[in-house]
């Protein structure tokens, strides 16, 4: 039975690129059932793996004999108990509650699980260092290619924005007025951030295998992958893809000269620089340029003179100075204004609306323009101040639910935003592992001279790029499609960091 279990495995970790199509997520296929086919399938996947495994006497026996494991079930299943009878009561200014339903946070704690199990699953059935291969090039061919073939027809869906992108690459060259959101592009899938993080993450895997196996279709998978990075416009794909060439070249030489553990690799190298400086080369013309230039730029705008808008808002409040008709009058002014300020409208109107709390939007309208600009300093502090107006010294340890959370803005930091959703010891229960395992992977590397192997120091790379991204750009770890592949990397990493 152990045998079928990694080969459902191998198969259900390749196709998640294509449950993470866009369409599942928008439209009629996103409607059929209350919540979307790919978590469905994942659901129902998962399941049939613990069946499997569990089918055989030994695996029930060898669980039985681990102690921490167990205890740390045990204590997951408490907390998750507790987390829900905590964030069922809950004061707000929101007249939904933010959305909140105790069937929509019940189902997030069984997402949150599955990558777990499959964790656990992964180091258990023992996967080969070829089976690995083949997953981490399947999941980067499907999706760099996916993104490069779909950009070079005008056919890619935007990474911004909602519709097709209106230029492939060749185009970037010869037309500087095509805008970044018109240029970049994230194939048919759905999740931006999530992609670009997952690209990240298989990038130094994806060297090491360009090193060690060289041959024409490394190298063909490491252009296109090095490309798609570039067309899907983010800075972390962009950044991460110059820092990561030049931290696996750095890899490459410790493991051949100090390590002595490579052999070979001169070609690779070579192609490996190549890669690297093709990159500098195209990244100016690129849409993840073109966005930090515009970003710059917003940035000007939004400190332009405001003298009438501050006056109008000083006469206002003097006339008003407390009561609903000083309510009123803030409601009338942020509608009228909110642009001038360059206060985006998800946050103003959909995020926390004006019309409930006009005060915390007339405090963000007095801070500086660069803070007003910053996305993620005005999602914390619409955070802060619903956890404020909760006023309940419990959220800091249970959270006040991803489903709230969700429902005002999904804070584009991971950790961060998981100990706002379930607090701080719902963080280190459900993210806390992947660091535990990354720094176990360390541990043994500088323990153990049998584990101080190229594929080691790759795998620990690849899982620190992801919790970087994740850290730095957010929407990962809440996101089954990464966090299904970084724990298939991180049940690898603990198989191969205990062989001997």
């Amino acid at each position: 039975m152990k045998e079928k279990a990694r080969t459902v495995l191998f198969w259900f970790i390749l196709i998640q690129p294509f449950l993470d199509l866009y369409w599942f997520y928008h439209g009629t296929l996103a409607n059929i059932l209350p919540f979307t086919l790919p978590t469905i399938i994942r659901i129902l996947a998962v399941a049939v793996l613990v069946c499997l495994y569990f089918s055989s006497k030994n695996s029930w026996q060898k669980l039985s004999q681990e102690k921490l494991l167990l205890f740390y079930i045990v204590l997951l299943a408490i907390y998750s108990a507790l987390h829900l009878v905590h964030v069922q009561h809950f004061t707000s200014v929101s007249p939904n509650n933010y959305g909140y339903t105790a069937s929509g946070e019940i189902f997030y704690l069984i997402r949150m699980m599955l990558p777990l199990t499959v964790l656990y699953l992964t180091n258990e059935l023992n996967f080969s260092q070829k089976q690995l291969q083949l997953v981490i090039e399947g999941i980067s061919g499907l999706f760099s290619g996916t993104i490069v073939l779909s950009n070079l027809f005008v056919i890619s869906l935007k990474s911004y924005e909602t519709g097709t992108i209106s230029a492939n690459i060749f185009e970037w060259f010869f037309n500087p007025n095509i805008g970044y959101s018109h240029m970049a592009s994230k194939g048919f899938f759905n999740f931006t951030n999530m992609i670009s993080a997952v690209l990240f993450m298989l990038l130094p895997l994806m060297l090491y295998y360009l090193f060690t196996s060289f041959s024409w279709h490394t190298v063909l998978l490491n252009v296109v992958q090095a490309l798609a990075m570039i067309e899907i416009g983010t800075k972390v794909a962009a950044i991460g893809l110059i820092g990561g060439i030049i931290i696996g070249l750095i890899l490459f030489g410790l493991h051949k000269y100090l390590i002595k553990d490579v052999k070979n690799g001169g070609k690779a190298f070579l192609v490996a620089v190549l890669i690297e400086v093709g990159s500098l080369v195209i990244l100016p013309f690129g849409p993840a340029i073109q966005r930090y230039n515009y970003e710059i730029y917003l940035a000007k705008q939004s400190d332009h003179d405001l003298t009438d808008e501050k006056k109008e808002l000083a006469a206002g409040l003097q006339k008003y100075p407390s009561g609903e008709k000083r309510a009123e009058f803030l409601r009338y002014f942020i509608k009228k204004n909110y642009q001038e300020y360059a206060l985006n409208p998800k946050f103003v109107f959909k995020s926390y609306p004006y019309q409930y709390d006009p005060e915390f939007w007339l405090k963000i309208m007095n801070e500086p323009g660069q803070a007003r600009m910053e996305n993620r300093h005005i999602e914390k502090a619409m955070l802060n101040q619903v956890v404020k107006i909760n006023n309940n010294k419990l959220d800091k340890f249970l959270g006040i639910s991803y489903i709230r959370e969700n429902n005002i803005f999904n804070l584009e930091r991971d950790f961060t935003a998981q100990i706002y959703s379930l607090g701080w010891l719902g963080m280190l229960l459900f993210v806390g592992p992947y660091v535990a395992v990354l720094f176990y992977g360390v541990y043994r590397w500088l323990r153990y001279k049998s584990a101080r192997t190229y594929l080691v120091s790759s795998l620990i790379v690849s899982s620190s790029f992801i919790l970087l991204a994740a850290f730095y750009s957010g929407n990962v770890v809440d996101f089954l499609t990464a966090s299904f592949i970084l724990a298939f990397v991180e049940g690898n990493l603990l198989v191969q960091v205990r062989k001997k």
